[in-house]
Order: C-alpha cells, then structure tokens, then sequence
C-alpha cells in the first residue's frame, strides 16, 4: 500500500514539473503621426485638383493638408460619406 500511495505521489509530481509557465513575449507596434498643416484649397497643386476630380468626381473637397514630404491629406464627402485620401504632388493616390 506504501508502495502503491508513493507511486502516485511521484506520478502526481512529475505532471507539476512539466506545467510550467512559459514567458509571453509582446510585441510593439510603433505608428509614425507625420504632422500635416491645414492649407486652403486653392494652394492645391492642380495634379491633385485632376487626379480628386478624375477619380471621386462627385466628391465636395472639404479641407486640404500638406505635410513636409509634400503628401496631401485630403478629407472629402461624397454624397452622405466622409473619407480621407492621400496623394503626392503629382496626384499619385498613396494608401495610409
């Protein structure tokens, strides 16, 4: 009986010892903010002026940005739907 009570308790010790935790590692993201300043629509270079009326030719352009690589922010509504585009200078769409 001795016998039989200390092999389950070296049974039951040995499922212990392989349920051990394990570290989680995480990982982080970082997302880079380019600062864009608001300019009037009229300061648009007419390469984005086509390439908006070309592409979303329904669309009422509602506020324009610029940031320091020349990438433009555009923020939109088409009928009842509000977007944000990106494009360069040269009205290449450009996916943020």
């Amino acid at each position: 009986m001795k016998k039989l009570i200390l092999s389950i308790a070296i049974v039951l010790g040995s499922f212990t010892a392989i349920a051990t935790t394990v570290p989680v590692s995480t990982t982080e993201k970082t997302i880079y903010v380019q600062d864009f300043k608001e300019i009037k629509n009229e300061e648009l270079p007419e390469a984005v002026k086509n390439a908006l009326k070309t592409s979303y030719p329904d669309a009422k352009l509602d506020k324009a940005y610029v940031n320091s690589n020349k990438e433009y922010k555009l923020e939109i509504t088409v009928v009842d739907q509000k977007a944000t585009v990106y494009a360069d200078a040269n009205g290449n769409w450009i996916k943020k």
